[in-house]
């Protein structure tokens, strides 16, 4: 039987993330190797994430986060169970990894993501992620990936790490930043459905045409009026939430467009992106 060391535990640890006794405990079952301790511990997980399978992973934590040359922000959800682990700082490291791993491969969608390695030794963040189930005891998951590309990408982590947003500018510059953490502040806070008009979804304009009417004729109004009526109170819906025809919540007197207009003269968004827990 091989003689297992606090070194050997505490160096398993370090490496798989598990508990001092599980670790002890995988490496007398595995007589010592330290390969075959870390898949015992990865099938324990594997046995674990069976049992959760179905259970809800709703908390966990939103994170962004931009490339060094500003050009790209990436957006990962890194889910669990329940909001005590979500606040662990391993949790946090584990997920700002993921995100880190995104940002330096630029994976084309979240499947991808998941397929890549994780630590170089053949180990995939799916992998991982079975691991960490094991590890914690609750059902892990990434269910979110997003990225904007522009010549400004700004990201904003709003505090709590339950809300990010990511935007997209046409100019880039020191201004240009700055006015686009005010952008993804404004996409954080007021959740706009699309970027302007043009880029609203026929399908919930024709929802909104269909609820106007029906407020219409609740009122009382002429049936003749109605499609006008409704007509009004679409175009107040997308004035309301489409990004570049709100008004600004550091000015409310401006729309975000007039805003970003007045930074640099056809400063524009490109695109972006809001994720929010629950």
């Amino acid at each position: 039987m091989a003689n297992i060391t606090a070194a050997d535990v505490n160096n398993l640890r370090k490496q798989t993330g598990a508990g001092m006794m599980d670790c002890k405990k995988a490496l007398v079952e595995a007589d010592g190797d330290f390969d075959k301790a870390i898949d015992l511990l990865r099938k324990q997980g594997q046995k674990v994430a069976a049992k959760r399978g179905d259970r809800d992973a709703n908390e966990g934590l939103v994170i962004a986060k931009t490339t060094p040359d500003a050009k790209k922000a990436v957006m990962v959800v890194v889910n669990c169970e329940t909001d005590f682990v979500a606040k662990n700082d391993d949790f946090g490291s584990f997920a700002n990894k993921i995100l880190d791993i995104a940002i330096a491969n630029s994976p084309a969608n979240l499947d991808e993501l998941k397929g890549l390695s994780y630590d170089g030794n053949g180990l995939t963040i799916a992998d991982k992620i079975t691991e960490q189930t094991g590890v914690i005891g609750e059902k892990i998951d990434v269910s979110a990936y997003e990225v904007v590309e522009a010549d400004q990408a700004i990201a904003y982590n709003h505090p709590g790490n339950k809300l990010a947003s990511i935007v997209g500018l046409n100019k880039s510059g020191e201004a240009m930043a700055e006015a686009g953490k005010q952008v993804a502040m404004q996409v954080a806070a007021m959740d706009p459905i699309a970027l302007d008009e043009s880029s609203v979804p026929q399908d919930v304009i024709e929802k909104e045409m269909e609820v106007g009417r029906e407020l219409a004729l609740a009122e009382g109004k002429p049936a003749e009026m109605v499609d006008k009526i409704a007509e009004g109170k679409v175009k107040k819906y997308i004035k309301e939430n489409t990004l570049l025809n709100q008004a600004s919540v550091r000015d409310n007197k401006k729309t975000v467009a007039q805003l970003l207009n007045e930074v640099e003269n056809g400063l524009t968004v490109t695109g972006f992106k809001r994720i929010m827990l629950g």
